[in-house]
């Protein structure tokens, strides 16, 4: 079902103060403060939803202060989104605004009208996507044959091997309610690192693993057990959670740069596999914690950590409850077929156009997992973010058949309002206390 939200206009356009704080804002994300001059592109239709073959006309607005700004000149670009655009055109509004005509599409998929234009010196955009029966989006991802003998042969190996788990409690950041660790285990080649959060009264307790978004940052957040629930947020890369942020910027600037093309060309090998089965044994670590109770454990994160989520739950058959903001990793061969494909957008580049790249990517594409997702979900995003195309992620929600709800804040881009965010949180906290979350 989607859920479409209301704009929210008494908000600060985007946002930017308040997202960075976030947990779930992507180091990627894209974000604007509001400034002196806005640029205003929407649909004509509420919800910005069109049959294929019905037109969309897109309504643009230049203004400062509120008022529409007279005899300015602009650049619009109309095109399918993230290809080349198929209209370029200028144009002065004498009035401060216009009704393009944007055509239609063919197939399922989005839109996009882009504007750009340049007050005194300073150059303003933006943009909006249409969307064209996204409910009917296919994926352009194909199944490798030997998939479930692949990562079953994983999980195998994996299990075989010690988990060795250490914790070390951080007085600082523990709260009245809630004591926060910093653990660390055996993965299928080095340790996971991450940071553990337990509710300080005797029980046993649910619990959620959250998986990080793209780069590294340290996160201790207690909000999931403030709420009775067990919280293990784990780092990806094989290091620990607790080091000075310039410490993980120079690791993205030289050893972990594009990390996520290491050994694309060899599937067994591949820089995913060991994240991937990092956190299943991230699932194993929660397991063996006394404080569990045995049954009730979900998987969340955005952006890269969305597709982690997907991945996990399509992996891992203990998982429960699943909630993805975002999803990266998804329909990764789309622009071998002219079309969008997810974060981190391969195969538009002579370093990752190579058949053996191609061949590796099937056996990694989020799409693959979420094709064995059982469980119930919650997702959500917006119809304008450039680094996971909502393309991609239709895809992905298309081919999922469990239950599912899905949130749409069509303006967004890569970021969220903190009321998605909001809805997701109550929504993981209600499926695993069986409470209805306050």
């Amino acid at each position: 079902m989607i859920l479409y939200m209301k704009k929210v206009i008494v908000i600060m356009n985007y946002l930017i103060l308040i997202l960075l704080s976030c947990p779930f804002f992507e180091v990627t994300g894209q974000n604007r403060i509001r400034s002196l001059v806005n640029v205003s592109v929407v649909p004509d239709r509420p919800g910005w939803n069109y049959k294929v073959g019905e037109k969309v006309f897109f309504n643009i607005t230049i203004s400062k202060f509120g008022h529409p700004i007279e005899n300015v000149e602009i650049n619009y670009e109309l095109g399918p989104e993230k290809m080349l655009p198929i209209k370029n055109e200028k144009l002065i509004l004498k009035n401060g605004t216009v009704r393009i005509d944007g055509g239609s599409m063919k197939s399922p998929g989005f839109l996009r009208c882009q504007v750009y234009t340049t007050i005194d010196g300073y150059e303003y955009e933006d943009f909006a996507s249409a969307a064209f029966e996204p409910e009917n989006i296919k994926t352009i991802s194909e199944l490798p044959s030997d998939f479930i003998e692949f990562w079953d042969k994983g999980k195998e190996e994996l299990a075989k091997i010690p988990i060795n788990p250490k914790m070390t409690i951080v007085p600082e950041a523990c709260t009245e309610n809630v004591d926060v660790y910093y653990v660390n285990f055996v993965n299928i080649k080095g340790r996971i690192f991450g940071i553990l959060c337990v509710p300080k009264l005797e029980g046993k307790y649910p619990a959620i693993l959250i998986v990080p978004g793209a780069g590294i940052r340290p996160t201790i957040d207690t909000k999931y057990a403030e709420k009775g629930i067990i919280s293990l947020h784990i780092g990806i890369h094989g290091i620990p959670v607790n080091l000075p942020q310039n410490v993980f910027d120079e690791l993205l600037e030289s050893s972990l740069k594009e990390y996520w093309k290491i050994n694309l060309d060899d599937r067994d090998n591949y820089y995913f596999k060991r994240v991937y089965l990092g956190c299943i044994r991230s699932i194993d670590f929660i397991f063996s914690l006394p404080q569990y109770n045995g049954v009730d454990i979900a998987v969340t994160g955005f952006s890269q950590g969305g597709g982690l989520s997907l991945i996990t739950a399509g992996l891992d058959s203990r998982i429960k409850y699943l909630g993805t903001i975002y999803p990266a990793l998804c329909d990764l061969t789309g622009y071998l077929h002219n079309r969008a494909g997810g974060w981190p957008g391969f195969f538009r580049d002579p370093f990752t156009d190579k058949p053996e790249k191609i061949k590796t990517v099937g056996y990694y594409d989020a799409i693959n997992f979420a094709r064995f997702i059982k469980v119930s979900g919650i997702y959500t995003w917006g119809y304008n973010d450039n680094t996971c195309p909502p393309t991609s992620m239709f895809a992905a929600y298309n081919i999922i058949s469990s239950p599912k709800e899905l949130i749409i804040a069509q303006d967004t881009r890569h970021w969220t309002y903190p009321e998605q965010n909001d809805l997701v949180f109550q929504w993981l906290v209600a499926k695993l206390t069986g409470n209805q979350a306050k």
